[in-house]
């Protein structure tokens, strides 16, 4: 088993305001996500896995300039996803790194990383397995935004965020929900 507190608190001091956002949006990600595993069937394994990504996903949050949250950070705030994938990897968290990686809304496409001048390399970056799926999924429900941290969004308040991107990502949207059973 992943020590995932451990992690945690060496890259997000116990007593900061991070950590007071971090973590109420990670168990809340997690525990809709082992909600929607344990719905779908998934082994024991598997849950021990969405628990242990889940409560990492966003932990390069920890190296961006974070909304309101986090002022000394000097990357994008979009850069916590390949800070994550990199802090994970040098933790030999390999497969907990692709969740890190991938698990923003519904994904996001090469070409509008390059339209939109998003601070990434210019790849893919979507979910490939059912884990890393449900948790990008659980994910898109909770903000961190301390006006929303408590609140989940409805299937419409969550589809609206995400279509906003266009309409590809709102039909993938609807794809995970028919999968999902929400």
């Amino acid at each position: 088993r992943v020590d995932y507190f451990k992690i945690i608190n060496k890259y997000i001091s116990p007593d900061s305001k991070l950590y007071s956002v971090y973590v109420p949006h990670v168990v809340l990600v997690t525990a809709k996500a082992l909600k929607v595993a344990r719905r779908l069937g998934l082994n024991d394994e598997q849950l021990q896995f969405i628990e242990e990504a889940g409560m990492l996903h966003d932990i390069g949050i920890s190296c961006v300039k974070a909304l309101k949250i986090r002022e000394e950070g000097t990357l994008p705030y979009i850069q916590h996803i390949t800070e994550g994938a990199r802090i994970l990897r040098e933790e030999g968290l390999p497969r907990h790194a692709r969740v890190a990686e991938r698990h923003t809304g519904v994904g996001i496409f090469a070409d509008d990383i390059v339209s939109k001048g998003l601070a990434l390399p210019a790849q893919d970056y979507f979910a490939e397995t059912m884990e890393e799926k449900i948790l990008s999924w659980a994910d898109i429900f909770f903000s961190k935004r301390l006006e929303m941290l408590w609140r989940e969004r409805t299937i419409e308040e969550a589809r609206a965020e995400i279509a906003q991107h266009g309409e590809r990502y709102a039909k993938i949207f609807d794809e995970w929900r028919k999968e999902f059973g929400e």
